[in-house]
């Protein structure tokens, strides 16, 4: 994830969600008169961005207190009068964005917006009504959508439905105002895994990088509701924490990227490092809650670089570069992968002088 030309800035930062307003870790490329946004896709920027917000006219608000929760966010608010919610993961980091981001508002050029770029942009999820209570109704057998068997390539699907008859459902029931919103709130239920799209049509779009382009308002595309994501009871384990291992002095934080130890996925997490205890904790940025979900002692670990070149050991998925690794004296093996070389560097280095 190293720089491309012309880009200011990028790096992690944690956005509220535009439709939803849930939290989540996104890829951000400043240029010139645009902030772009990437999901990480198997410990990657993904080819295509998720999302852009055109800094012409923008207006930046830094500090911005309106969540106690999260004191280190940057607003932006759009000539169109959208608001954007940013948090870094440190002061310093904030402050650099924002420094940033501010000589790019003031030398960008008036730039010419298309309409239909604005109506995405400015639909909102009312405060009250949640993706669940849309996937309930859904799911009402006497005002719910009614799924039926449909044939796509030679194959028949049970229970499916088409994209433009789910446009037609969340419009006459209130949850969008025009076509273009209910394309936008359908492509948000793929991105939470509420539906999923079934055939090569409708599977196809949503390679696509605008989140309002990868639902298809279509009656040949079909799609299915996604029966493993219902709401399921929380079986994590609960990680408990001494007051005196959180009490050291905090040495350096940032976001990595981790990947997981039972699924083997990669997720970035917000990484604490702290002495006198020496320890190092990860919290996900997602949640409100100011605690961490994993952590151990750094007495007696050993920290190395891993190989950049290829696939390491260990490391599942194509992910390769900036990687570290991290063996815990109970011989508990950590990959992590930082935004570039020179963090990896520093982070080896200040973990060194802790173990």
């Amino acid at each position: 994830m190293e720089q491309e030309g012309g880009v200011l800035k990028e790096g992690f930062l944690v956005k509220r969600g535009h439709i939803v307003h849930n939290w989540k870790v996104r890829w951000f490329v400043l240029k010139q008169n645009t902030l772009l946004y990437y999901k990480l896709e198997g410990g990657r920027k993904g080819t295509s961005p998720k999302g852009q917000i055109l800094l012409d006219g923008c207006t930046i608000t830094c500090p911005c207190l309106e969540y106690e929760t999260r004191p280190l966010l940057i607003k932006l608010r759009t000539r169109t009068s959208t608001d954007y919610f940013l948090e870094a993961c440190s002061r310093e980091d904030r402050d650099a964005w924002a420094f940033e981001i501010t000589g790019a508002i003031h030398a960008g050029q008036p730039g010419k917006v298309q309409q239909l770029h604005l109506m995405k942009n400015s639909f909102q999820l009312p405060s009250h009504i949640s993706l669940h209570d849309i996937i309930d109704k859904m799911h009402d057998s006497s005002c719910g959508i009614r799924p039926s068997p449909n044939m796509k390539q030679g194959s028949t699907y049970k229970k499916t439905f088409i994209g433009s008859s789910l446009v037609d459902w969340l419009i006459s029931n209130h949850f969008a105002a025009s076509r273009i919103e209910a394309v936008t709130l359908a492509s948000m239920l793929m991105e939470e895994n509420f539906l999923k799209p079934i055939g090569n049509r409708s599977t196809e779009a949503i390679r696509s990088g605008d989140l309002a382009e990868q639902f298809l308002d279509d009656s040949t595309a079909l799609y299915i509701f996604n029966e493993s994501c219902k709401k399921k009871t929380n079986s994590k384990e609960e990680f408990n924490f001494s007051a005196a291992e959180l009490s050291g002095t905090v040495i350096k934080q940032g976001y990595l990227a981790k990947q997981g130890h039972k699924r083997k996925n990669w997720k970035v997490r917000r990484f604490v490092l702290r002495s006198d205890p020496a320890f190092l904790h990860y919290y996900n940025p997602s949640k409100e809650e100011n605690r961490p979900v994993g952590g151990f002692s750094l007495r007696g670990s050993l920290v190395s670089a891993l190989e950049d070149n290829g696939v390491p050991t260990g490391v599942k998925g194509n992910v390769q570069g900036n990687l570290f690794k991290v063996i815990t004296k109970d011989d508990v093996h950590y990959y992590i992968q930082a935004s570039s070389k020179a963090e990896r560097a520093e982070w080896i280095e200040a973990i060194k002088r802790l173990t």
